[in-house]
């Protein structure tokens, strides 16, 4: 398999969309240089903030290495207001391979949240064509419960917009697992989907979680030592996980407190498929399905 990467004044040239098939595909058709990669194993990081200023001096060349590693797709969540430009374009200039989110994270609401809301819900209106989710959303207790009602308004709000634009939602749940489940318990609507992005809780919070239909996203914790996952992993139904990197942060052993790098995700799906006692190219398979299903990705 040859994939043709072709650059000027460091921007890439594409003649054809990246198109995933579980295997590296195609990519720009003409270059300056080939890569051989021979059979590849296709993964997507379901969660990945590419667009973060960690990665400016170095993005491209990231890029291509996860490419050479095998990950062939980027899923970006949006933070707030300020994150939008750079998020979507990265989406121009990765057709096919890097797909927007568009929510207000949990850690970026304030008093005056409503005013956000507006510039994310007209972001939303405006790029509806190509927003595969409303993320990242939900709540965050770890850092500040100043903001926890308003946080909550704000979770249930772009909920409602994610049932009427039939969107996922992509849910932070940093020491708030329990009141997501809650809160989405309460909701109650078949018709609601998406995933608890960094899964790191428990096996009766995972349980809860799988009975509502979401999906779990797994990322660099479950290298960690003492993350408890690898107790969680082989209750999950394979059909259920996501992979993600939540990079820059949350970096898989052994570079853990170090920038995570989009091509990292490979040691997440390896750990996975240990856990689990099946190949990688199943876990790479089947969790790159899962996101092209939930987040109705085409794979062709």
């Amino acid at each position: 398999m040859i994939i043709q990467l072709s650059r000027k004044n460091n921007e890439y040239l594409t003649e054809s969309l990246f198109t995933p098939e579980f295997g590296l595909r195609k990519f720009a058709v003409t270059g300056e240089f080939t890569i051989s990669l021979g059979h590849t194993i296709m993964l997507t990081d379901s969660h990945i903030h590419l667009y973060a200023e960690e990665y400016d001096s170095d993005r491209d060349l990231l890029v291509e290495q996860a490419l050479q590693a095998g990950v062939g797709r980027f899923l970006m969540p949006n933070i707030d207001n300020t994150s939008l430009e750079g998020m979507l374009s990265l989406c121009d200039k990765y057709p096919g391979v890097c797909y927007p989110m568009i929510g207000l994270h949990p850690c970026y609401i304030k008093g005056e949240y409503q005013a956000q809301l507006e510039v994310i819900r007209k972001a939303l209106e405006t790029h509806r064509n190509r927003v595969v989710a409303i993320g990242e959303i939900g709540l965050d207790f770890y850092w500040d419960l100043t903001f926890k009602k308003e946080q909550e308004l704000a979770f249930r709000e772009q909920v409602q917009w994610a049932l009427e634009m039939n969107l996922p939602i992509v849910i932070h749940s940093r020491n708030s697992t329990n009141e997501l489940i809650e809160i989405l318990k309460e909701i109650n609507n078949p018709e609601l989907q998406g995933v608890f992005h960094c899964f790191s809780g428990n096996a009766e919070q995972a349980e809860e979680i799988l009975k509502m239909g979401f999906y779990l996203g797994i990322g660099g914790v479950v290298t960690f030592k003492n993350s408890g996952l690898d107790k969680i992993i082989p209750q999950l139904p394979l059909d259920r996980i996501l992979l993600e990197t939540d990079g820059p942060y949350l970096a898989p052993t052994p570079f853990r407190g170090k920038r995570n790098e989009p091509g990292y995700l490979k040691l997440i799906a390896e750990k996975v498929a240990e856990i689990k006692g099946i190949s990688l190219d199943e876990v790479g398979k089947t969790t790159s399905a899962n996101t092209s299903k939930l987040f109705n990705i085409s794979d062709k």
